[in-house]
């Protein structure tokens, strides 16, 4: 596999059957219709201290071009795509936020189950 030009985004959100880490979801929007991204999805465990208490949570996020989730907001729906077949596996996430842009090309979608 030949070295990836960061110049090109697709060339680092490559299939992960291919060797890369990217899968496909579809983002069902709030307006009417889908659309199908790839991208990172990750989901990290978060422990916070509140006071005495304290909160086991987990805090999904999805990081893919900033121009293929243009349009895509709070309270659109995310849900990974298989990716041979294309269809959906594994939960359905509620998106939180706006996608908030690194500022070189890429988005993060933070999402709750």
């Amino acid at each position: 596999m030949s070295a990836p030009s960061w110049e090109n985004l697709d060339d680092f959100l490559q299939d992960e059957t291919a060797g890369g880490f990217a899968v496909p979801a579809v983002i069902t929007l709030q307006g009417a219709g889908t659309r199908t991204v790839w991208g990172i999805f990750d989901d990290p465990y978060l422990n916070a201290d509140l006071g005495e208490y304290e909160a086991d949570t987990s805090a999904p996020r999805f990081t893919c071009k900033e121009a293929d989730v243009d349009g895509v907001g709070r309270g659109d729906y995310w849900q990974r795509l298989d990716a041979i077949t294309r269809q959906p596996v594994g939960p359905v996430y509620s998106i939180m936020t706006d996608p908030q842009s690194d500022g070189a090309g890429m988005a993060i979608l933070r999402m709750e189950p």
